[in-house]
């Protein structure tokens, strides 16, 4: 009986609390928005600044940080780097069928 009671007693406080992904910063689909506004001059010149930033943080002395602190340093270094993502072309993607596809044809031809 008690058992049962602890089990309800979790299924209603894990149904009633929940977590918010982006708490803390913007979200993918708000930097893309605010990197489509942006020139290239700015997009560069935001670049350049984060890696300034990153450098900054990394030749920090963090030993004397209180955890709190050091929480911080790594929420915006994440942020930085979601809006890095953001700023960047993307790049390429090649499914692995398309590399299988690829490579068959290859062999065919040679």
């Amino acid at each position: 009986m008690k058992s049962r009671i602890l089990l309800v007693a979790l299924t209603v406080l894990f149904a009633v609390t929940s977590s918010n992904i982006y708490a803390s910063g913007l979200s993918k689909k708000e930097l893309q928005e605010k990197a489509a506004v942006m020139t290239q001059d700015q997009k560069e010149a935001r670049v350049e600044e984060m890696k300034q930033r990153v450098q900054d943080i990394k030749a920090m002395d963090k030993t004397q940080l209180t955890s709190m602190e050091r929480k911080q340093l790594r929420q915006e270094l994440r942020n930085m780097n979601k809006e890095a993502r953001a700023i960047g072309n993307g790049g390429i993607y090649i499914s692995l069928a398309g590399i299988l596809i690829i490579i068959l044809v290859l062999i065919l031809v040679l």
